[in-house]
C-alpha cells in the first residue's frame, strides 16, 4: 500500500510538473478499434512508426530501467562509429559501483570485456554496468546525459527528459509509452543488439554470475527479440518487449502496471493483437512494369529504371493480396539523365487509398550527347552500315 501510494504521488508529482507538453503522435493506422484490457496506465503497440494502438501514451512517466534502451542505443551507435569495440576491456569506476538496485556487483577497478558489460545490462539490467557503459563511451556520467537528451530530441522523443543512463528514480527524469516506441525501434535497428537481448540465461565471471533476463517473454512468447524491463517505486512495473513473426516486427510498451506479472500481460495482450490483426506486406514493382524510358538528345536512345529502395507497410490481416499497383512514367525524357535521377513513381492502393508510393530510378546514367559523340555515331552508320537480306 505505501509503494502504491509513493507511486501515485510520483505520478501527479511528475503529471503536474511538465506543462506546455507537446503531443506529437505517430500515425495511427487505424481508429476505432475496440479497448483492449490492458493491465497498465499507459501503453502503446507500434509496427515502424505505425502505431496499432495506444492509451495514454503520451502520459510522461517515470520510465525505470526502460531507460537503459536509451544507454544501450548510444552504445551500438558508438560500435558502429568505431570509437569502441566489443572486445575492448574496460574498468568499473568508484562511481558505477556505487549504483544501488539491480546490480552484477562490480568492484571498483574490476576489469571486464565490453561485450560482458553489454550482456548484463541486456539481459540482467544491471545498473553499475550501465554506468560503465556510460562512462566508456562519454567519459562521464554527465557527459553521457546529455547525449541522452540530445539523441531524444533528435529522435523527436518531445516527452522525455533523462537524468541518468540507469533509470533510477530521479526528480525530472520522465518518459512516455510513446516516446519509449520510438528509441526501442530505433535500438532494433542495429543487428547486433538482439544478440544480447533475447538471451534467456548465461554467465560472467568464468560461470560465477549468472544471469537470466528479467524479460520472461524472450523464454515464452514466439518470436520475441527483446527488449527491456524497468522497475521502481515510482514507475510501478514497465515493458518494452518486442517480436518479429512472419515479416512483421512489432514494439509493445506498457508502463505504470502494479506487478511484473500484469505488465508482461499487458504486452503479450498488445503483441497477440497486433499479430492476429496485422500483416507485413513488402511493395515491390513488376519487371514488365519497369520498361525503359526513351531518352532524347543522349548517348543512349532510352534510360532503364529500377525502383528506389522501399521497406513493408503494414496492412490489415489478409489484405495484401488486394493490393493494386499503377506505373507513372514519362513518354520520353531529355539528356542528360542522371543515375539515381527519379523519372517515375508508382503507386500501391488498397481500397482506393494509396498506402505507399516508390519512386522510379533511372539505372544509370544517359549523358548529353555533344558533337564528338554525333560525329562518331555517324562514322559508325557510315562504315558499318546494316546488311541486306
Amino acid at each position: 500500500m505505501v509503494k502504491a501510494w509513493k507511486r501515485q504521488a510520483a505520478r501527479l508529482a511528475s503529471a503536474f510538473g511538465i506543462l506546455g507538453v507537446l503531443l506529437a503522435p505517430l500515425p495511427a493506422f487505424a481508429e476505432g478499434e475496440p479497448a483492449l484490457d490492458i493491465p497498465a496506465e499507459s501503453c502503446i503497440l507500434v509496427a515502424g512508426d505505425t502505431v496499432l494502438y495506444e492509451e495514454n501514451a503520451d502520459q510522461p512517466m517515470p520510465p525505470a530501467s526502460i531507460t537503459k534502451i536509451m544507454t544501450l542505443l548510444l552504445t551500438f551507435e558508438a560500435l558502429e562509429a568505431g570509437q569502441i569495440s566489443l572486445d575492448q576491456t574496460v574498468v568499473c569506476s568508484e562511481h558505477a559501483a556505487s549504483m544501488g538496485g539491480t546490480q552484477i556487483w562490480l568492484e571498483p577497478g574490476e576489469e571486464m570485456p565490453l561485450s560482458d558489460i553489454i550482456k548484463a545490462t541486456a539481459v540482467n539490467s544491471a545498473n553499475d554496468c550501465a554506468m560503465v557503459l556510460a562512462e566508456t563511451v562519454a567519459g562521464s556520467e554527465e557527459a553521457f546525459v546529455q547525449r541522452m537528451n540530445e539523441r531524444a530530441e533528435a529522435l523527436g522523443m518531445e516527452n522525455t527528459h533523462f537524468e541518468n543512463p540507469t533509470g533510477l528514480d530521479a526528480d525530472g527524469h520522465l518518459s512516455t509509452a510513446r516516446d519509449i516506441a520510438i528509441m526501442s525501434v530505433e535500438l532494433l535497428k542495429h543487428p547486433g543488439v538482439t544478440d544480447f537481448t533475447t538471451i534467456w540465461m548465461d554467465a560472467l565471471r568464468n560461470g560465477e554470475t549468472g544471469l537470466v533476463n528479467t524479460n520472461k517473454l524472450v523464454r515464452y512468447y514466439d518470436g520475441c527479440t527483446g527488449l527491456k524491463t524497468g522497475t521502481t517505486d515510482g514507475a510501478g512495473s514497465c515493458l518494452s518487449a518486442s517480436a518479429t513473426r512472419d515479416g512483421l516486427s512489432l514494439v509493445a510498451v506498457s508502463m505504470g502496471s502494479d506487478t511484473s506479472a500484469e505488465r508482461f500481460d499487458a504486452c503479450r495482450t498488445l503483441l497477440d493483437y497486433g499479430f492476429a490483426n496485422y500483416e507485413s506486406f513488402t511493395p515491390a514493382v513488376p519487371e514488365e512494369e519497369l520498361t525503359p524510358v526513351p531518352v532524347s538528345g543522349g548517348t543512349a536512345a532510352s534510360a532503364a529504371l529500377s525502383p528506389a529502395e522501399t521497406r513493408p507497410v503494414v496492412l490489415p490481416k489478409g489484405r495484401s493480396g488486394s493490393v493494386e499497383i499503377s506505373v507513372s512514367l514519362p513518354e520520353e525524357l531529355s539528356a542528360p539523365v542522371a543515375a539515381g535521377q527519379e523519372v517515375g513513381r508508382a503507386s500501391f492502393t488498397l481500397d482506393g487509398e494509396e498506402i505507399c508510393a516508390l519512386p522510379l530510378l533511372a539505372a544509370e546514367e544517359v549523358p548529353e550527347m555533344d558533337f564528338s559523340f554525333a560525329l562518331f555515331k555517324l562514322w559508325e552508320k557510315l562504315t558499318h552500315p546494316p546488311r541486306l537480306g
